[in-house]
């Protein structure tokens, strides 16, 4: 019997408890209701401890399995909260609040995590520890981070850690991963560019701030075609462009923000520098000034080479040989996983949630995006494998 077979017992329970979760949507460090869920159901499904208000919201399941009493531990981590989009979908278990939805797939994340402590429960086939770690405030907020700080790691003490992510444009049965940096640092910026006011129709008597920060945008693109080495990933985009109130003001201020993302540290080094060189000289050259803030967030997501092949190993166990890639592209976007993987070795693997134009197929951060349910056993079937693959019984 395959661990997708064993899973399906299971997938009304999962598929409501995913939907409900949708429905009800929690932005970061405010996922009471989702943790509150989360907390009853470990109960319910009979792991032997239950752990919450870690960095506030977040929950720790503990399983212990029937072997030996090995004091090795593994943690399993899924992430739980929203994001802050009106829903488009028209399902039946859309959002019922109002600008915010689960446009990344968290509540897919937490069901599966939720599936793999039934699971794990019920069977125990395996020697060891299992930390179920259910994190709040993974989009921009830096839960992870904050549950270290909060003491995760000092209380429960994994060797290992290991994340998950759905992802559409992956069909649906199949895991992707990647050894070494697989997901990029993510910084911010914001750009504020002092210059002097004025009539729009005597633009001569003014240093008119729109016109600088236009030069800037164009000359921060440089950074990543002419100043990065080509074979090293780098993207900087100006995201947003603020100026002026009125049609015929030239004004004081225009305030430019984005984001810049990057693997490796001495490029993330090279491009905050640049940007800052960048911004400072060009508005020195239309006699202005510009004031840059510069905030380096979640670093790059960097998995470990044991750690990827053992995911691999439990992953071909799950969905076949054939429908396991470890040399998946790396991504540009982030993920906060990263904090936990510069505490201990692991893995972060993706999980196909469908192609374009099926089902799972709409695009993350999207209005239109739902989590495929079909993909919950796959999702419960790794963790399962992956922890008895970790953690073995003795023959």
């Amino acid at each position: 019997m395959t661990y997708s077979d064993r899973v399906k017992p299971y997938m009304d329970e999962l598929v409501a408890i995913r939907r409900d979760i949708h429905a009800n949507p929690e932005l970061g460090f405010e996922e009471t209701r989702t943790a509150e869920i989360v907390a009853a159901k470990l109960k319910e499904f009979g792991v032997d401890e239950v752990h919450t208000g870690i960095a506030k919201t977040g929950v720790v399941g503990v399983v212990r399995g029937s072997g030996g009493g090995s004091n090795r531990a593994i943690g399993l981590r899924a992430d739980m909260d929203a994001l802050p989009i009106n829903e488009l979908t028209n399902l039946p278990h859309a959002s019922k609040t109002a600008g915010k939805m689960h446009a990344c797939g968290h509540d897919g994340h937490t069901t599966m995590l939720l599936g793999a402590a039934r699971y794990l429960a019920d069977h125990r086939n395996f020697d060891g520890t299992v930390y179920l770690i259910f994190q709040p405030a993974e989009e921009g907020r830096g839960g992870g981070k904050v549950m270290i700080e909060d003491g995760l790691f000092d209380r429960f003490n994994c060797e290992t850690v290991y994340g998950m992510h759905n992802m559409p444009g992956l069909p649906l049965g199949t895991i992707s991963m990647r050894s070494g940096p697989c997901m990029a640092a993510a910084d911010e910026f914001r750009i504020t560019v002092k210059g002097k006011g004025g009539h729009g129709a005597m633009p001569n008597v003014s240093r008119d701030p729109v016109v600088i920060g236009s030069h800037i945008v164009t000359a921060l693109q440089t950074i990543a075609s002419r100043r990065v080495d080509p074979i090293k990933e780098a993207v900087v985009s100006v995201t947003q462009f603020h100026a002026g109130d009125a049609f015929n003001v030239i004004p004081e201020y225009a305030e430019l923000s984005g984001t810049c993302r990057t693997f490796l540290p001495e490029v993330r080094d090279l491009v905050e520098a640049e940007l800052k060189r960048i911004a400072t000289n060009t508005a020195l050259a239309f006699d202005a000034e510009a004031e840059i803030e510069y905030m380096r967030n979640y670093p790059p997501t960097i998995n470990t080479a044991d750690e990827t092949e053992i995911a691999a190993d439990a992953a071909r166990k799950v969905v076949g040989a054939d429908a396991v890639s470890t040399t998946g592209d790396p991504k540009m976007g982030a993920e906060d996983f990263s904090y936990m993987l510069e505490e201990r070795p692991g893995a972060y693997i993706w999980l196909g949630n469908g192609m374009p134009g099926e089902k799972g197929g709409a695009n993350v951060h999207t209005p239109q995006y739902d989590f495929n349910d079909d993909a919950i056993p796959y999702g419960v079937g790794y963790w399962a494998s992956l922890v008895e693959t970790v953690l073995p019984k003795a023959a």
